[in-house]
């Protein structure tokens, strides 16, 4: 089983903390193990097979997908105030957390702003906690029309948020990004007229769910 690189710290903590409670007591190794079988899967990176199609928008993360509203994006992105489609996904402690690159294109902004820790299947996350936001703009696009928003967001556990990209390079559709720490959200906002091709509920899995696709 692959391990996203964030994971080795805390495996390695747990790990050790676990090997010292065998040597005090087996009773109390064998309590905390099931607690460190936990921290090495949370930090798991399996291979997806990234579906092959024009236009196709893949989903960031794996989770469940919340209910589709319409959202303004994030405003340090410079969207404008008109709202969009807004995906949101919510990834439980057990949930793989390592985000992808739903489409081709280019990183137009990117935008870290402080905030709360509300639980992330609360509505009001998207408004008020931490999060990380990213305008991305799909490969041969030269305005801004089909440009989409994914931010990441911290939740009630989660407590750091990682993004490895960077203003101005170029993205490939279901590579990885980052990854959130321990719990959390990530929200899609797309653009306009995009149709999207999922329903409220639904389990996704990151670089393999197709969300919507460019009409």
């Amino acid at each position: 089983m692959a391990i996203h690189k964030e994971g080795y710290p805390f495996i390695a903590i747990f790990v050790g903390v676990n090997l010292l409670a065998f040597l005090l007591a087996s009773w109390l190794g064998w309590l905390l193990l099931p607690i460190t079988i936990w921290c090495i899967a949370f930090f798991r990176d399996p291979e997806r097979k990234v579906p092959d199609g024009p236009g196709l928008i893949i989903c960031p993360a794996d989770g469940k997908l919340l209910p589709i509203t319409e959202a303004v994006p994030p405003a340090e992105l410079g969207m404008g105030d008109a709202p969009r489609p807004r995906l949101s996904i919510f990834m439980n402690v057990f949930n793989v957390h390592v985000n992808r690159n739903p489409v081709s294109g280019s990183v137009v902004a990117l935008a870290y702003r402080a905030g709360k820790f509300f639980n992330a299947s609360f509505d009001k996350a998207s408004i008020h906690n931490e999060r990380m936001s990213i305008r991305l703009r799909p490969e041969g696009e030269n305005g801004d029309a089909r440009d989409l928003a994914v931010v990441q967001i911290a939740g009630l556990v989660a407590r750091r948020i990682i993004c490895d990209l960077r203003q101005g390079e170029g993205v490939r559709r279901g590579v990885r990004f980052g990854i959130i720490r321990f719990g959390s959200r990530v929200d899609v906002f797309l653009p306009p007229g995009t149709e999207i091709l999922v329903q409220a509920g639904i389990t996704t899995r990151a670089g393999e769910t197709v969300l919507a696709r460019f009409v």
